[in-house]
């Protein structure tokens, strides 16, 4: 490292801890979603393979949910894998899979986070729904973040699975479909997505500099805030955190009102 690139980091570091210091805690958003964008572009820029791209963007991970620990977040929503990604080259997906497998498994090992699996828990692989199981029933009585590994994960499906386990469970039940379509409301599908009985996201990040929601979370993000940072994902830093923290205290939410 040559002595600009010291002085630049030098200087990030204390404008981090001055940006920091002017946090306030209590405008803090306690659900943070994050579409973690731009793995395969900052391989390319950095002379890498994608897989190490993937691998770079899993390392980002665990020093990101420390920052949202410091800062008193609550909930944490990962996009680590859509239903669209299904439809990457075999050389790409496998190594991509076994990448998030590994990330999940070192999450419920760190003994910090208490993890939850939201997507399409059937699409995915049998040992990656086993590895899933497994960390929500080890982590289940973890006093910590929330973290919620969106894996097999697509807004439309998330509310397409809603609207079938409403339809089976008023099955189940014997109610009528007459009786269930004078019962529906925004709250029974609510009880039905993969994030019920949690908090809807307060700000949802997205970093690369692409400002679209790609199926995230649709239904949940209704009121939420969106901050849109160029940086690739495995480049984010603590001071781009920040900077979202600041931008989201900075708002006005008024919730259509």
């Amino acid at each position: 490292m040559n002595l600009r690139d010291k002085l630049r980091g030098l200087l990030v570091r204390v404008y981090a801890r001055r940006v920091e210091g002017h946090l306030d805690h209590a405008q803090v958003p306690k659900h943070i979603g994050v579409i973690m964008d731009g793995n395969r572009r900052w391989a390319k820029a950095a002379g890498s393979t994608t897989a190490q791209g993937h691998q770079a963007g899993a390392d980002k991970i665990e020093e990101f949910l420390g920052w949202c620990a410091e800062t008193d977040v609550k909930v944490v929503t990962l996009w680590l894998f859509s239903t669209d990604n299904f439809g990457r080259p075999q050389e790409e997906l496998v190594p991509l899979l076994g990448i998030i497998e590994d990330t999940v498994r070192s999450l419920a090992a760190d003994g910090r986070w208490r993890v939850h699996h939201v997507g399409a828990l059937d699409l995915l692989p049998a040992g990656m729904q086993r590895t899933l199981k497994e960390a929500e029933e080890t982590t289940a009585n973890v006093d910590g973040i929330l973290v919620n590994v969106a894996i097999g994960y697509g807004g439309r499906q998330e509310i397409a699975d809603a609207v079938r386990s409403m339809l089976l469970n008023a099955a189940e039940r014997g109610t009528s479909m007459e009786e269930l379509a004078e019962a529906v409301d925004i709250d029974m599908i609510g009880r039905h997505l993969y994030t019920r009985a949690q908090p809807d996201p307060d700000l949802v990040i997205r970093t690369s500099g692409e400002q679209r929601l790609s199926g995230f979370m649709l239904w949940q993000t209704a009121h939420s805030e969106y901050y849109f940072c160029e940086v690739f994902w495995p480049a984010f830093r603590k001071v781009d955190f920040l900077r979202a923290l600041r931008d989201y205290a900075m708002r006005h939410r008024r919730y259509g009102g």
